[in-house]
């Protein structure tokens, strides 16, 4: 049986993770990030795609791609969480489960990133609680997979 595939999504300057701003985002790079995603996915059944892009476009592109592929999408949009109308309207048309992720708790810092266009369409938020935001994004996705496929 091939386990439930979950895209995990990143949007710009997440590459930079390790050494832009630590005293917000940590010290961990992208690539710990994927390694404990891994790990995570491995635990509870899942299978995850992991990818990061700078590109709304292409973060759009990625979305719209999982219709039909994945189980659930996890995504933590960066900036795009508050500029981007477009990947709002992408997450909506898939109708999957969505968790959005950020790093930092985006309510505590500066007003223009209090408001996400992602969250309007999201399942659930996690922000605040570093990357281990992510680990808690796929057990809460394991959850609602599992869920959804009970009758």
């Amino acid at each position: 049986m091939t386990p439930p595939m979950i895209a995990v999504l990143n949007g710009p300057n997440l590459n930079l993770l390790g050494t832009r701003q630590p005293e917000i985002y940590g010290a961990e790079t992208l690539d710990d990030v994927e390694a404990l995603c891994a790990e995570t996915a491995e635990l509870l059944g899942l299978a995850i795609d992991f990818r990061q892009t700078n590109g709304e476009g292409e973060l759009v592109t990625w979305v719209q791609e999982c219709r039909g592929r994945a189980a659930g999408i996890i995504i933590n949009p960066a900036a795009y969480s508050h500029t981007s109308i477009a990947l709002m309207d992408a997450l909506k048309a898939v109708d999957l489960p969505i968790v959005e992720v950020h790093i930092s708790n985006i309510h505590r810092r500066e007003e223009f990133r209090h408001l996400s266009y992602v969250s309007k369409v999201a399942t659930g938020v996690i922000a605040g609680l570093g990357i281990r935001g992510y680990a808690l994004a796929l057990r809460a996705m394991a959850d609602i997979v599992a869920a959804e496929g009970e009758p």
